[in-house]
């Protein structure tokens, strides 16, 4: 039976991100799917007060709709979206970025109704929590460190995380192409600034990769070579920590060069990638380096 490719997005994005990617999908005969997490896409929390012109005062205060939302609720918005897909044939579950966090969610809760996941620089928590990685050496080189001037508002009072994507700051819009994608033209980092949603939630989670449901699926990591934003080493350290808590079950491990989002602005390559992985089947993991 044909497979179908369910996408999930990452941070202050949605669905709409990975429409090229389908696009090149779908011109090599293949099926996808992408999700909307809780509060994404159309349902995103959009205010007057982030026009223009802006009202920056009034964006800090203005309600969020992510304020309490959970990760749980996103993984089960994707569980239930992967009962529906498997109806009609296998499921190759992927994730980029923050979506990784929801991925190994649903991997944990309904290992039988997927067939494989993918991790495209994505987080894949398996010794320790977000927080804990982000504490670790490993994320220390990462540039998001450096656009923190990208928040507007009080995550403790607002109950999320609001980001300001329309700054005019050109320091902090340098800081942010370097995060995002440094090796794309500023008319690129330009076109997918203007795709991300200025609210995110502030819940990470705290759940890890279960040996006896999440590693029992094949799953491949996608590294990204030119990431700045998940640096490389983490990257990684997710593949070590993974391997050796299955090591029955080794990671399939593939290398982009791209950045953080070049992959999704330019996709042909990234798309033929995980069309290839239909072919792979249970085969073990390739090196690091190729």
């Amino acid at each position: 039976m044909t497979p179908t490719y369910v996408l999930v997005h990452g941070s202050s994005s949605a669905s709409f991100t990975w429409g090229p990617l389908q696009r090149e999908l779908a011109l090599l005969g293949h099926r996808s799917l992408a999700v909307d997490l809780p509060g994404h896409g159309f349902a995103a929390g959009f205010h007057a007060a982030y026009q223009a012109p802006q009202d920056l005062e009034a964006l800090a205060s203005a309600p969020s709709n992510q304020a309490g939302a959970t990760l749980a609720e996103a993984v089960e918005q994707v569980v239930d979206v992967v009962r529906k897909v498997a109806e009609h044939g296998p499921v190759i579950l992927v994730g980029h970025s923050r979506g990784g966090l929801a991925l190994t969610g649903v991997a944990n809760a309904v290992p039988e109704l997927i067939d494989r996941i993918v991790y495209i620089s994505a987080w894949c928590c398996v010794d320790a929590t977000v927080g804990e990685y982000m504490q670790g050496p490993e994320y220390a080189s990462s540039a998001l460190n450096d656009v923190g001037g990208v928040v507007v508002a009080n995550p403790a009072e607002l109950g999320a995380l609001r980001m300001n994507w329309r700054t005019a700051d050109p320091a902090l819009l340098a800081a942010l192409k370097t995060a995002m994608i440094e090796d794309g033209t500023e008319q690129e980092f330009f076109a997918y600034l203007n795709t991300l949603e200025p609210d995110e939630s502030l819940d990470a989670g705290t759940e890890l990769a279960d040996a006896a449901t999440w590693g029992r699926i094949p799953r491949t990591y996608i590294r990204l070579t030119e990431d700045r934003s998940m640096p490389l080493a983490l990257q990684d350290r997710f593949i070590k920590e993974a391997d050796a808590l299955t090591p029955g079950n080794p990671t399939d491990v593939r290398s982009l060069k791209s950045s953080h989002v070049r992959f999704l602005v330019h996709p042909q390559e990234a798309a033929a990638l995980l069309a290839g992985l239909l072919a792979t089947g249970s085969q073990g993991a390739t090196s690091p380096a190729s």
